[in-house]
């Protein structure tokens, strides 16, 4: 099984914090070489289900030869199955005490939870181009009412280091926490992660973490890296990340993703 993150592994970051939506033709071809060779390629990402489904049909993972594609969105919280889209396993949680505590030391900061197929419902209007589909205007106390699977906290005055010594300060009992490159914070439920998605669909593939290899760059790949039987951090991922892998790449604007890949696949048949 070859597990892939999306932004900052497959798709290069572009001014403004976003990813270019077209994948680079040594991407393309080294991600073909693993399904040719058998691999079973499960797309790893922090984006909604929505917002994964385009990069596979860039991919072209998915065709009449083959099995429907394994996706693990949301940071693990939701598995689906596509084309067509099929969740298959959500987990959810409450999270209102985390926001709360989250919006008591950042009140000015943004708040969205995914609108499955639409978008997402937001406290206020997120920076053009940091969240796919529509944005739909709603009250914190509604966003999070009831059971959810992932929410995002964004704080556009704040830094990615401002939002890690916060979460350390909180400790956000009952709820687990990825800190992105800005002042971005995903919550979600306790003990849920790309490696917990992954180890699921594994299970359903009667595969193991042995027999994995992922590749990312964020702080919300490092438990996925340390699962896999050999993880890889692309070359512009923090200290943290590279710690975390067995082996380094070269960084995403050089095609490091493809480059592992093409250590282990062999030319496409």
């Amino acid at each position: 099984m070859v597990a892939l993150d999306i932004d900052g592994t497959l798709l290069r970051w572009v001014d403004g914090g976003s990813t270019h939506e077209e994948v680079s033709p040594a991407v393309f071809d080294a991600v073909h070489r693993a399904l040719a060779d058998g691999a079973y390629v499960v797309l790893a990402s922090g984006r909604s289900p929505h917002g994964m489904t385009r990069v596979a049909d860039l991919l072209e993972l998915h065709g009449a030869e083959r099995d429907r594609l394994w996706v693990v969105a949301s940071n693990g919280a939701v598995i689906f199955r596509y084309p067509p889209m099929e969740v298959v396993h959500e987990e959810t949680f409450d999270a209102r005490d985390a926001v709360a505590a989250v919006l008591e030391h950042h009140p000015n900061a943004l708040v969205a939870v995914e609108e499955r197929g639409v978008g997402y419902r937001v406290s206020n209007h997120f920076p053009a181009g940091e969240l796919s589909g529509e944005m739909i205007l709603t009250e914190v106390d509604d966003l999070v009412s009831g059971p959810v699977s992932r929410v995002i906290v964004r704080d556009p005055e704040a830094t990615a280091d401002d939002f890690v010594e916060l979460a350390g300060k909180l400790g956000l009992h009952g709820t687990d926490y990825v800190v992105g490159w800005t002042a971005w914070m995903d919550l979600a439920p306790v003990g849920v992660s790309k490696a917990s998605g992954l180890e699921h669909v594994a299970d359903r593939l009667g595969l193991t973490a042995a027999d994995t290899l992922a590749i990312g760059d964020g702080r919300n790949d490092l438990e996925m890296l340390r699962w896999a039987g050999r993880g890889v951090a692309m070359g512009q991922a923090v200290p943290e990340v590279r710690d975390a892998a067995d082996a380094t790449t070269a960084t995403v604007d050089e095609d490091g993703a493809a480059r592992e890949l093409e250590r282990w696949f062999g030319p496409v048949r």
